[in-house]
């Protein structure tokens, strides 16, 4: 049967020249045996995609003494674009270290199949498959290095197409109030290749999804806005008319905000223990905690600050106090 047969004409032409010709003859396809070991270290590592059952075995002969990959080669047990991607993939760690062979990500496997920088070497719901090739990548040095692969991770993925982290994305989303998933995916390109980060039911399972997300940050900023409508909340945001509690919670809120992130990196922090009225001005009575106790500049520098900020912000005399 032809491939075009199998894959479908339209489909096919998604994929890149180089990805056709590594499917059809890969460069790196085989096994390293134990008697071509040498006085190398012989790494074999397993690694499958339950999503689906495609799995990859990678083959390392590493020189100890410099850490070098000397030869790299894989065998595929999946369909033609994890051939292509795998075989890519062991060419790529080919003459480098493990530690730089870590380095070595899914885009950059799926980029260096393109034919065209700029157009995709596979279609997005083959993506999957150079993420297998990263993935194999981390076992093989996990086994070398004798850790968990989990430990190689710094930070959590929500998108692994596009290797996008989700402080990443929910930086992204807040910074630019994005509020679809449209939006997210021209931003950072999460969500733009298998689509299984989207939201439940893709061919992956996630623990947290970009739906998820949106709506952390969309509550996040609805608490904000709540948060500014309190200051402006009587006299067109006049401070001196609000009530007692409306005092207390704008102050709160400029000190949560502008304030206690400051603090709290040195390991301090400050309580809001009152707001009192005093003729046309008003005293703010506050405490230190943690290392601000300490600080010699909590009645200068760190005093001075705190007051210019609330004054600033309240369009009110202010005088802060250390209780």
């Amino acid at each position: 049967m032809a491939r075009d047969d199998l894959i479908g004409g339209a489909l096919w032409e998604e994929y890149s020249s180089e990805v056709q010709r590594r499917m059809d003859n890969p460069s790196n396809m085989g096994e390293i045996t134990e008697a071509e070991k040498g006085n190398n270290e012989l790494v074999i590592a397993d690694f499958g995609a339950e999503s689906c059952g495609d799995a990859v075995r990678l083959y390392w002969l590493i020189d100890p003494k410099t850490d070098t990959i000397k030869t790299s080669k894989f065998k595929s047990f999946g369909c033609g674009t994890a051939i292509a991607s795998s075989d890519m993939m062991a060419e790529l760690c080919m003459n480098k270290t493990v530690d730089d062979a870590l380095k070595i990500t899914n885009i950059d496997v799926e980029k260096a199949l393109r034919d065209n920088p700029d157009i995709p070497a596979v279609p997005g719901q083959k993506m999957h498959c150079s993420v297998m090739a990263y993935d194999v990548i981390k076992k093989a040095a996990s086994i070398y290095k004798g850790v968990d692969m989990d430990s190689f991770e710094e930070e959590f993925i929500i998108c692994e197409c596009a290797r996008v982290t989700q402080d990443t994305l929910l930086k992204v989303i807040k910074l630019n109030k994005l509020s679809s998933i449209e939006e997210i995916t021209d931003y950072t390109k999460a969500g733009g290749f298998c689509k299984s980060c989207i939201k439940p039911g893709g061919h992956e399972q996630k623990d947290v999804y970009l739906v998820d997300l949106l709506s952390e940050v969309k509550e996040e900023l609805e608490a904000e806005e709540k948060s500014r409508k309190i200051i402006e909340a009587k006299g067109n945001g006049d401070f001196a008319s609000m009530g007692l509690v409306q005092k207390i919670k704008s102050v709160e809120s400029i000190l949560e905000e502008y304030i206690r992130p400051t603090l709290k990196a040195d390991g301090g922090d400050v309580e809001l223990i009152d707001v009192k009225e005093d003729n046309d001005s008003f005293e703010v009575l506050i405490k230190y905690q943690g290392e601000c106790m300490s600080c010699s500049m909590n009645t200068t520098t760190t005093l001075a600050g705190i007051q210019d900020m609330l004054a600033f912000k309240l369009k009110a005399n202010i005088r802060v106090i250390v209780t």
